[in-house]
């Protein structure tokens, strides 16, 4: 037997493996795009497969499909859905514009199987034919697009249940730390006291309040273009095809779509995904901040701050013995920078459409599903191999917090900026802390002393000092 056959299309004959799924347009794609060795990504991959089902359950319902033909299809997108000939879509994500190679992809490898199931061969298209029957009132141009939308928002329960899983990891930190009082910093120099669990608990809050900008710009991507065909105007699609796919695409995917009022408008614009990415870039940059905070926080252990304590999770460096790194956290840096790059090539593909279609589609799709891939793999990581695992050292932290100078803004309501700045500056020079300074000068009583310069109430509001005083006032 033959290791290849010979099929044919309008640029003429090709060989293609015998065992392939996928046809002649497959071929010349793989042959025509050996870029990057990469697949599609999974979820895009099962996006275009809901389409189709969604196709052929459309037009067994309308009657433009006999069902015969219909149920093979279905049946073939089926066999995909639950796992099977996977590795029968091997299109590179750097492609010819549009898609059509990916969107002839899955035509091919849909066809193919469905005519076995009805005992036909592989390469002969009979009775099922990839252009005729599975891309039946399709185009790349409308496929594509929503193809982009059903793979994002299939990812958006993952991706949005890793950052709840950060989120709360840092808040039970915040619970656990909240009695540990430390120096506070700004521009990387010593300021006013802080406690830990205030820190912890504000990153908790931040990745949350990213969790709810993501889930609504991912609403934009529920209006679905679908049935728009070549240029938005649905030629040969029925009138009742849009809202026929939109309900077949919602039972096959369970997610919550809507027909787009406007297919032209969705089909010549990808502002929709640009700004969903744009959700995801402002995630990665708060991320990588916070995976900055970390590593400066528990850098040491004798010559750093030294105020947190990692979980070690390998050993450091193939040198120096005994050396811990913050592994996780260097992980979590470098996914936030692929998924600010991945952000850039979204927006400026977003920027290239021309006229009535953006053929810059494989390019947004491969960069937007991946990096919320590696975000959310690197989110649920970052808190079950990091964040739970974090010590508080609280003698560390107390003893920064009483060299800081920075405390001696507390005293600015009584004795003024300017003088309270000569203290600062005076402590520093002689190596004293500031409270070891005001009782030698003897400026303030110890009563004074001991009310202005509690450390834990100056990490709440009010003057230090007069709380107590305003307190009995107010009875």
């Amino acid at each position: 037997m033959s290791d290849t056959r010979i099929e044919r299309d309008p640029l003429g004959e090709l060989a293609v493996p015998s065992s392939a799924l996928y046809g002649v347009q497959t071929e010349r794609a793989r042959q025509n795009f050996p870029i990057s060795g990469l697949k599609p990504m999974p979820a895009f991959v099962t996006a275009m497969v809901w389409i189709k089902r969604s196709a052929a359950e459309t037009h067994k319902r309308t009657g433009r499909l006999p069902a015969e033909l219909a149920d093979a299809i279905i049946a073939a997108a089926d066999e995909i859905l639950s796992g099977k000939h996977r590795d029968q879509f091997v299109v590179d994500p750097y492609q010819a514009g549009a898609g059509t190679s990916h969107n002839m992809n899955t035509n091919e490898v849909l066809a193919n199987r469905a005519n076995e199931i009805l005992g036909g061969k592989r390469g002969e298209y009979k009775p099922i034919h990839p252009n005729d029957h599975v891309n039946m009132a399709q185009s790349t141009n409308d496929t594509i697009p929503t193809a982009i939308r059903l793979a994002v928002l299939s990812m958006l329960p993952k991706f949005l249940e890793s950052l709840d899983r950060l989120a709360e990891s840092f808040l039970a930190k915040g619970v656990e730390f909240d009695g540990i009082v430390k120096s506070g910093r700004t521009h990387l120099q010593d300021a006013t006291p802080i406690r830990l669990g205030q820190e912890f608990t504000g990153y908790g809050r931040i990745v949350k309040r990213n969790a709810g900008r993501i889930e609504a710009a991912a609403d934009w991507l529920r209006d679905l273009g679908i049935g728009g065909t070549a240029v938005g105007t649905g030629l040969n699609a029925e009138p009742e095809y849009p809202a026929l796919m939109v309900e077949h695409l919602s039972v096959v995917s369970g997610l919550d779509l809507r027909a787009g009022s406007d297919p032209v408008e969705l089909m010549q614009s990808m502002g929709d995904a640009a700004a969903f990415s744009g959700s995801v870039r402002a995630y990665a940059l708060d991320l990588n901040k916070i995976a900055n905070d970390i590593r400066l926080l528990s850098s040491g252990p004798r010559t750093g701050f030294a105020e947190i304590v990692l979980p070690a999770v390998q050993p450091g460096s193939s040198i120096m013995p005994g050396k811990i790194n913050p592994s996780i956290a260097e992980m979590v840096n470098q996914v936030c920078y692929q998924a600010l790059g991945n952000d850039t090539a979204v927006a400026t593909a977003a920027e290239a459409g021309q006229l009535e279609l953006n053929v810059m589609m494989p390019v947004m799709a491969h960069n937007l599903v991946f990096a919320m891939e590696i975000l959310s793999n690197a989110s649920r990581v970052f808190a079950e191999r990091c964040i739970d695992g974090i010590e508080a050292d609280e003698a560390q932290c107390a003893y920064w917090l009483e060299r800081s100078p920075a405390i001696v803004t507390a005293l600015a309501p009584k004795l003024g900026y300017a003088e309270a700045a000569k203290l600062a500056k005076e402590a520093v020079a002689k190596n004293l802390t500031v409270r070891e300074l005001v009782v030698e000068k003897g400026i303030l009583s110890t009563q004074e002393l001991d009310e202005v310069l509690d450390l834990r109430a100056m990490t709440e509001i009010g003057v230090p000092g007069e709380r107590e005083g305003k307190s009995q006032r107010g009875r």
